[in-house]
């Protein structure tokens, strides 16, 4: 499996989460399967059925962000000798040419996008327009409606 970009930030999350999943939520659906287990006949116990099914997905993202961690490339890019361009983890505030609108995203990685909270996919065609460029660079990007041109304003390594 080829290595996952993260954030230090994003890298933490995960940790959190997978260490929630392993000490609470892991007890509470196996708690939740013996007292269904307890109310009689599994055949026809609907919340063993679905204490069960909790359990399976669990199991399954525990998996998943094991996986995720363990092939995670920890970017900080407070370290990265960038000068000044964009680059995954950077801050960078753009202004949208037509309505001078502004607008500033966080490059990050796939499982930390959150468009809502100004976390930017590096696969995006918006970050991959980016890469590269320094402030003041145009950056085009093909969206639905047409190519948008955004102004690179300001590039930060927070």
């Amino acid at each position: 499996m080829s290595k996952v970009p993260l954030t230090v930030a994003g890298a933490e999350k995960l940790r959190a989460e997978l260490h929630r999943m392993k000490t609470v939520d892991r007890p509470n659906v196996i708690a939740a399967i013996a007292e269904a287990r307890s109310h009689g006949d599994l055949s026809e116990n609907a919340e063993y059925d679905a204490a069960k099914e909790r359990q399976a997905f669990l199991e399954g993202r525990i998996k998943e962000v094991e996986g995720k961690l363990s092939n995670a490339q920890i970017i900080d890019p407070r370290l990265l000798d960038a000068d000044g361009r964009c680059v995954f983890g950077a801050t960078v505030e753009l202004e949208e040419q037509n309505s001078g609108d502004t607008v500033t995203y966080q490059i990050v990685g796939e499982d930390e996008a959150d468009i809502k909270n100004g976390k930017l996919s590096v696969a995006s065609p918006m970050a991959r327009a980016l890469i590269g460029k320094y402030a003041g660079d145009i950056a085009q990007v093909q969206a639905p409606g047409g190519i948008r041109e955004y102004e690179i304003i300001d590039v930060r390594y927070e």
